[in-house]
């Protein structure tokens, strides 16, 4: 697939181009979380124990406080995600270093393997994207992306870099 010949007007603000904008965002998102959907199903998991799996594999250690942050979801349904994955032993929980109530949590080696074949997947469609696309559209997809994220939770995101 050619890369898009379509430049964004300079009337980038107007409807036509933010409805744009949010048909592309919206199904460029459904086609490379689709790309796991298989792989998720036959573990009998779902995308919300993908994103947990992903920010485990990103952070070790996270304390689940983090993650519930990170994720925004009810304490509720991040235990049941949890609870699943630590069942199936793909997820693992030790105490804190300095607070033993606090729970760390760590990807098992399954877990581990699990979460890099789905990465793989993701990696291979993002990287055909980004190649079609060229180094200058992919620094300005990113700073639309972190445009979208309120200025409280940079930082947050920020913490995940290496």
């Amino acid at each position: 697939m050619a890369a898009s010949t379509h430049s964004a007007s300079p009337l980038f603000l107007r409807e036509t181009e933010i409805r744009r904008g949010l048909e592309l965002l919206y199904f460029g998102n459904a086609h490379i979380t689709r790309s796991i959907d298989r792989g998720l199903a036959r573990q009998g998991l779902g995308r919300a124990h993908h994103r947990a799996l992903y920010f485990i594999a990103r952070k070790p250690d996270m304390p689940v406080s983090d993650l519930l942050a990170l994720l925004a979801i009810t304490k509720q349904s991040l235990g049941r995600v949890l609870n699943e994955l630590m069942e199936r032993g793909l997820v693992e929980t030790r105490a804190g270093d300095r607070d033993r109530r606090q729970r760390l949590l760590r990807l098992t080696p399954a877990g581990v393997e699990l979460e890099g074949s789905l990465y793989e997947a993701l990696r291979e469609k993002l990287s055909a994207a980004y190649s079609r696309a060229g180094q200058g559209a992919v620094t300005g997809f990113w700073a639309v992306l972190e445009g979208l994220i309120p200025d409280d939770e940079i930082a947050r995101v920020e913490g995940l870099r290496g």
